[in-house]
């Protein structure tokens, strides 16, 4: 139970239920499950997206070291996560973090943003399978579909098509029960581990080391704007602690998951980017699908047909995931009454079908008419924002509740979280000013859907 000072404050502890008489979640997901979804998540979406975009616009080469960057932060990021999410274990990672922290305001504004961040790296993924799609259907049939039907209208098309289809397969899969989500999701990890360690064993003997000079071509400043980008490639572990309500052990399995995941992709992203840009130019990887664009200029055959539909199965497997966390997200608001109730309303399967096919037209739409550079920026600016916040919870917390049980404990505090804080803020100021503008925009909307309609619904009211 909530304590007067907290009612009045609008906060909820972190051991408080907001699920009685409300719509819960089966708890089916065990500890292979939850890291095969965070793994599932970030390695391979990123990698197979913004790789280009970041190497050729930011980082150069360097990108290697701007993956590193990002994957340094995450784990600190991850740490705190992890002592939240063991001491939280429902739905609504950080927003229900946010909520036992800093209040009911603040929680609804950080759920505002991830929801942002989740539906835009939806639509960004979604994008990255068109591109790798459209590419793998000319190099190895022939099929040149027409830019139309294949790029938004800023790209000189109507509608990105494969984007838009490929995304209602994936709301089809997440109508059912979430076990299935989980089975194929396993399947499909094994296949892009397998193609990531192809792209490293293949190309690896195709390095040209001249592509590497310079090797920082944009200084420091790059590498660290390389890492705001690439910073989109390690959201997996947040749709780790957004099914926390799905898990069988969550104060065991979620720390544990949430922090494998994140140093297993630090190391394959690593590996991976500096294989690519060791191939090709890193100039000629600014697209939506750079594995296929270097691979195809190596002209080495069958393998790379194999690499390059690999990595249209890899991006399926992340698209699943990245539009599964939403859901779980908005689910968990909608139960506290932020957003409409009836959102948050199962069905036989037990998942929140409503918003699962909410989400997944707003992604389709996004996807289908918005270019990718506009859409990764969107997503890091609202994953960094989230990511903060989270951070100055544990701080709170441990001032607010130092007694109270936490199964897992976040190492060195204050440094931990003060060092990750930082780390977030640093990578945000490289975001283009445009981004910041869009973010403030989207930040002022939601302040208004809260204080005219969530305020006065929400449980705590």
């Amino acid at each position: 139970m909530t304590s007067a000072p907290a009612r009045q404050w609008r906060r909820r502890m972190p051991d408080a239920s907001a699920t009685e008489g409300a719509s819960t979640l089966r708890r089916s997901l065990g500890r292979l499950d939850l890291t095969a979804m965070g793994v599932g998540t970030i390695v391979g979406a990123g990698i197979f997206v913004i790789t280009g975009v970041a190497a050729a616009e930011k980082a150069g080469p360097s990108i290697v070291l701007s993956f590193v960057l990002a994957g340094t932060v995450c784990v600190l990021v991850a740490l705190c996560y992890s002592e939240l999410a063991a001491m939280t274990p429902v739905s609504g990672s950080a927003y229900t973090y946010t909520y036992a922290t800093l209040g009911e305001a603040p929680a609804f504004l950080v759920g505002w943003n991830l929801l942002l961040e989740f539906v835009i790296a939806g639509a960004a993924v979604a994008i990255g399978w068109s591109g790798t799609t459209v590419s793998a259907l000319k190099s190895i049939f022939g099929i040149e579909l027409p830019t139309a039907i294949t790029a938004g209208p800023t790209e000189g098309g109507i509608v990105n098509l494969p984007a838009v289809l490929i995304i209602a397969v994936v709301v089809a899969v997440l109508v059912g029960e979430v076990s299935l989500t989980a089975r194929i999701t396993k399947v499909l990890v094994g296949v892009t581990i397998g193609v990531l360690v192809l792209v490293v064993a293949v190309g690896a003997p195709h390095i040209d080391v001249n592509n590497w000079t310079p090797f920082a071509p944009f200084g420091a400043g790059g590498i660290i704007g390389g890492a705001a980008i690439a910073f989109f490639a390690f959201l997996g572990f947040d749709v780790v602690a957004a099914s926390a309500e799905e898990a069988k052990n969550p104060r065991r399995d979620v720390p544990f998951a949430i922090i494998g995941t994140v140093l297993i992709a630090t190391l394959l992203y690593a590996l991976v980017s500096a294989v690519l840009t060791g191939i090709a130019p890193f100039a000629s990887l600014n697209n939506s699908a750079p594995i296929a664009t270097a691979f195809g200029a190596l002209n080495i055959g069958w393998i790379g047909n194999v690499i390059v539909v690999a990595s249209i199965i890899a991006l399926t497997k992340g698209l699943l995931l990245i539009i599964y966390a939403p859901v779980r997200l908005a689910f968990a608001m909608s139960r506290d009454r932020l957003l409409p109730p009836g959102l948050a309303a199962t069905g036989k399967r037990a998942t929140p079908a409503r918003l699962t096919v909410l989400l997944g037209v707003l992604c389709a739409v996004i996807a289908g008419l918005v270019p990718i550079d506009i859409v990764v920026e969107l997503v890091n600016i609202g994953a960094l924002s989230a990511f903060a916040v989270v951070c100055v919870g544990v701080l709170v917390l441990r001032k607010l509740e130092p007694l109270r049980e936490r199964p897992f404990r976040t190492p060195l505090v204050p440094l931990v979280p003060i060092l990750a804080l930082i780390g977030c803020l640093l990578m945000a100021t490289t975001l283009d000013k445009l981004t910041w503008v869009r973010f403030a925009v989207w930040v002022a909307v939601g302040s208004a859907v809260y204080y005219g309609y969530g305020r006065k619904k929400s449980t705590l009211a």
